[in-house]
């Protein structure tokens, strides 16, 4: 009966490691999603028994006008943060896994790497080149790998610089659609009188 390697043993005990990290990550995203869900549900049914009893104490049609307009802009903000907040979420579980999965590559990189030179160590006179090749040729796949990555995480920056100027922008323009509808509500309740 012969014994398992210690190093196919590491290398099992780092897979399973990396598998739990994995599931960690993506049920922490879950949860935090969940959680930011729950607070969401919960403000909002305060939010809705609030402007219910508001509605039912209104006297005239100017007051249910303002009362009306003033709905506009803290919905659309509200709005907007919750797509910024889920967005967050999801990016932070990315980022986990690209990182998870990148700690994957360096250590199959590694092991490969081990493998080539156990695999000189023991290889026939004259082999030399072949493993010199097998070196170059990883090389240069880790060279390319490393380029992809950096490429992917410019464009993941530039997308999230782009998601965080169009959110500011649609704060903006709720909060200037929400004054300028606070304002044409004067003006209205004027006319009519």
């Amino acid at each position: 009966m012969s014994a398992i390697p210690q190093h196919i043993l590491n290398a099992q005990k780092a897979a399973l490691d990396n598998f739990l990290a994995v599931q960690g990550a993506v049920f922490g995203g879950f949860e935090r999603l969940a959680d930011l869900n729950l607070k969401v549900i919960k403000a909002t049914l305060d939010e809705v028994a609030e402007k219910s009893q508001q509605a039912v104490e209104m006297k005239d049609a100017q007051e249910a006008m303002a009362f009306t307009s003033g709905l506009v802009q803290p919905n659309a903000e509200k709005a907007l943060a919750y797509g910024k907040h889920v967005y967050d979420i999801v990016s932070a579980v990315q980022a986990d896994l690209s990182k998870l999965a990148e700690q994957q590559i360096v250590l199959g990189q590694q092991q490969v790497n081990d493998a080539i030179d156990q695999l000189a160590k023991n290889a026939p006179t004259g082999s030399e080149g072949a493993v010199a090749l097998m070196k170059s040729s990883l090389a240069t796949a880790n060279n390319a790998y490393e380029g992809a990555v950096k490429a992917a995480r410019q464009v993941a920056d530039a997308a999230e610089s782009n998601i965080n100027a169009a959110t500011t922008a649609g704060f903006k323009a709720a909060s200037d659609a929400a004054e300028a509808a606070s304002k044409a509500a004067p003006r209205a309740r004027r006319a009519n009188a």
